[in-house]
């Protein structure tokens, strides 16, 4: 039979864990919508980009000239490489809303084996 007080620490970790969820799961609202929005932006940017490159709007890119008429088959990938930034918007919050999806499973995972001990402890 457990002592009192390991009852009381394993209760007391278990509420600690169950803190940090509530903590995590408020963030994953934000870093959801952030997710959304940096895909919507770069999805507009691409597309504007797209219509002006067949266009002939954009004239060159880094200092680079652009050849007109562009391939179709490469003008995505220029398209592309120009909305570099929006892109790697994009994938932070990717990574951000996953690595908090990853943070509140490793929480989960520790509150159950908290709960484990916990009933064997009583």
């Amino acid at each position: 039979m457990a002592n009192h007080d390991d009852v009381l620490e394993n209760k007391q970790k278990i509420e600690q864990k169950i803190q940090e969820l509530e903590t995590h799961r408020e963030s994953i609202f934000d870093a959801a919508t952030k997710k959304a929005t940096t895909m919507s932006k770069y999805r507009k940017e691409k597309a504007i980009t797209i219509l002006k490159l067949r266009n002939g709007v954009i004239e060159e890119f880094e200092g680079e000239p652009i050849q007109y008429p562009l391939p179709v088959t490469i003008l995505r990938e220029i398209a592309s490489g120009i909305c570099w930034e929006e892109k790697m918007q994009q994938v932070e919050a990717e990574a951000l809303y996953k690595g908090l999806i990853t943070i509140l499973e490793a929480i989960e995972a520790e509150l159950n084996g908290l709960q484990s001990i916990n009933r064997r402890l009583e």
